[in-house]
């Protein structure tokens, strides 16, 4: 079974997506934040992250950006989810690696899932 790590401080949001990946026979960890994400990903070690960038405590970009300081999580897949339209992102998130962007209010749980499934060839 692949596990996904979902860090978005959203609850509402982040449960929905939890609840998504389960049903859809995903392991899931989650966390609220940055912070929290970071330690989570590196106890769990998941397959991919699904990573929100706007949070309080350590925002999504500065989250990835010492994730990949970690041989780990050099080239661990990552999918950014979010409200910031593709133009708007921050211009960094391009030399870190991001496998997607999926922008929340223009897309279903179902197709992050789809998503996740071709990205990691299930």
């Amino acid at each position: 079974m692949k596990k996904i790590a979902i860090i978005e401080d959203d609850y509402a949001i982040l449960d929905m997506y939890a609840l998504k990946f389960k049903f859809a026979k995903f392991n899931v960890v989650t966390a609220k934040d940055g912070e929290e994400g970071l330690a989570v990903v590196e106890r769990e070690k998941p397959d991919l992250i699904l990573l929100d960038l706007m949070m309080p405590v350590m925002d999504g970009t500065t989250m990835l950006t010492e994730l990949r300081k970690m041989p780990w999580g050099k080239n661990l897949p990552v999918i950014v989810l979010t409200n910031i339209s593709v133009d708007e992102m921050p211009h960094e998130l391009d030399s870190l690696g991001v496998a997607d962007y999926v922008v929340k209010a223009g897309s279903t749980p179902q197709l992050v899932v789809e998503k996740v499934k071709k990205l990691l060839k299930i």
